[in-house]
């Protein structure tokens, strides 16, 4: 059996395969076929691969030669005209959202899984992309605010006077906020974080930050970790709470997420009317409508002077490292649909692999994505 390995378009960096992975693989009695230069802004050249075992070639070659095809982000409509119909692609394509591409998945006959509709269970743990990718978010969401913040992020004391330590607030304390914690306070900032968990209070602590309760808050614990729908009575008080410590911040980091839906929108353009000049926001949640009323995926907007930066792909800034995690949590899932002879084994009664696909033999699998498709005019 053969496992193809696509270049990602641009901006994406990232690879879904790099050479040490290549290498594992081979170990399963698999062929690699990767797409030239697939590697090249990772930091992996064609002879790495090849070294590692892999075949490079064209793209048109992988996706007609292999029986898995690896692409992080959607294929193009040209890609379509080549693809093995039988074949089996793997990549994040948040479903929920792109009904349109759903739908001509299903025609052609393919099987997708997506791998961000991953069941979140302690069995997954070591296959879960959304948390090994939302731990770069993090890192570099605070080192891109270092970046833009014209002040330091520490306390100094100087013999011209003491400079005061920067103030974060962080929204939502899931994989990329405690991250993001965990960066600001070793940069020596002030950091006050809000969670409608208060299950995450303790790691939040623990980390050296400041926990904002707001009362009343819906219960999350079911949520995969991620955000809930809340009750008008709560969202008045959250509101009300997040504009006092939005006022005082340096920094902001926003990760609010609900699956499938908007992210909720929590600072509003009068609450970022009264942070000061040379505040910055980085809205994580930019992809899915972003955590603020002002943010554009993908662009900085600059509102009375804070600079909000709407960026959901900054694992793309870590391209090696990220690639590596990705790529351990791909061979990680590809365990449950390879067999030890090394053929293609799609086992539906295995609740991660099932999960996980969203299209298989010409229809769509899961009934959250036909539901919103259903729903579409």
């Amino acid at each position: 059996m053969i496992v193809g390995v696509l270049k990602e378009s641009f901006p994406e960096t990232r690879v879904s395969f790099l050479p040490e992975h290549v290498t594992l693989l081979k170990k399963w009695n698999v062929e690699v076929v990767v797409e030239h230069n697939a590697g090249i802004t990772a930091f992996a050249t064609n002879d790495t691969y090849i070294v590692s075992g892999a075949t490079v070639a064209s793209r048109e070659e992988v996706l007609k030669t292999a029986a898995i095809i690896l692409s992080i982000n959607n294929f193009s409509e040209n890609d379509i005209a080549f693809i093995n119909k039988t074949a089996v692609v793997l990549g994040v394509y948040q479903p929920l959202f792109n009904y349109s591409s759903i739908n001509n998945w299903a025609a052609l006959g393919i099987t997708v899984f997506s791998m961000d509709m991953l069941p979140r269970t302690t069995r997954a743990q070591g296959m879960d992309v959304l948390s090994s990718q939302a731990n770069i978010s993090g890192y570099k969401a605070v080192l891109t605010a270092a970046n833009l913040f014209p002040k330091y992020f520490p306390m100094f004391m100087t013999a011209a006077g003491t400079i005061p330590p920067a103030k974060m607030l962080i929204l939502g304390a899931g994989v990329a906020g405690l991250q993001a914690i965990a960066t600001g306070r070793r940069l020596g900032a002030v950091v006050e974080v809000f969670d409608t968990r208060p299950a995450v209070k303790e790691e939040v602590m623990s980390l050296g930050a400041k926990f904002i309760e707001v009362e009343g808050a819906a219960d999350a614990s079911k949520a995969g970790g991620y955000a809930v729908e809340q009750s008008e009575e709560f969202l008045q008080r959250q509101k009300a709470k997040i504009a006092e410590s939005v006022a005082k911040a340096d920094i902001i980091i926003t990760t609010a997420q609900i699956p499938g839906k908007k992210a909720p929108v929590l600072i509003t353009t009068s609450m970022m009317e009264a942070m000061k000049n040379g505040s910055v926001i980085i809205d994580l949640a930019a992809a899915t409508g972003g955590n603020t009323e002002l943010t554009k995926n993908d662009e900085t907007v600059i509102h009375h002077g804070v600079s909000i930066v709407g960026n959901s792909g900054l694992p793309s800034g870590m391209p090696s490292d990220a690639s590596k995690l990705y790529g351990k949590n791909i061979l990680n899932f590809l365990q449950l649909v390879i067999s030890k002879e090394g053929t293609l084994n799609l086992n539906f009664e295995d609740d991660l692999v099932k999960g996980t696909c969203i299209v298989h033999e010409g229809k769509i699998t899961n009934e959250r994505i036909q539901a919103a498709v259903n729903a579409q005019p």
